[in-house]
């Protein structure tokens, strides 16, 4: 199995824990809690998806070798895949967006429970909230992404055997 298929299925199976996470688990518990974890998930599906789609193109040899971290992967995915594509640039923000809370959550020295919400305190006093609603949309803005993913990486899929 190729590294964009091993990377593909591996953002699919993510994906899947994310939205089960915010559909069956939250439900019945109603801790906020669970929306970091479904959060975590969440990043690990999209940087998944990205990578998908970087090796793929690394192995037709359309982009050029990269270092293995996120911020090259994401830069090279912003620089030749949106574009080629056609990717919406939304996916862009949605990335962003859902690894700054990830990375909040992992340096924040105070974080607690409000209401439905889900608080994070920064070391400069900003509060980052993470609400029920607000990754419903993550949710169904990755599942379009996943799926043109999805899409761009199987159609040589023949080849590979």
């Amino acid at each position: 199995m190729e590294e964009f298929q091993q990377a593909r299925l591996k953002a699919q199976a993510k994906f899947k824990i994310a939205d089960h996470m915010l559909t069956q688990t939250y439900p019945l518990l109603k801790d906020p809690k669970l929306l970091v974890a479904v959060m975590e998930n969440l990043f690990l599906a999209l940087t998944g998806a990205m990578a998908s789609i970087l090796y793929y193109e690394r192995t037709f040899k359309r982009v050029p070798p990269f270092v293995d971290n996120f911020e090259n992967k994401f830069e090279l995915f912003r620089q030749k895949c949106v574009v080629r594509y056609n990717l919406n640039k939304e996916y862009l923000t949605l990335i962003s967006d859902v690894k700054e809370s990830v990375i909040a959550h992992r340096k924040a020295p105070v974080e607690f429970a409000r209401k439905e919400n889900f608080v994070i305190c920064q070391d400069n006093y900003k509060l980052k909230t993470i609400s029920f609603e607000q990754i419903r949309k993550y949710i169904g803005l990755t599942k379009t992404f996943l799926k043109e993913a999805n899409a761009i990486t199987s159609k040589d899929e023949g080849i590979f055997g």
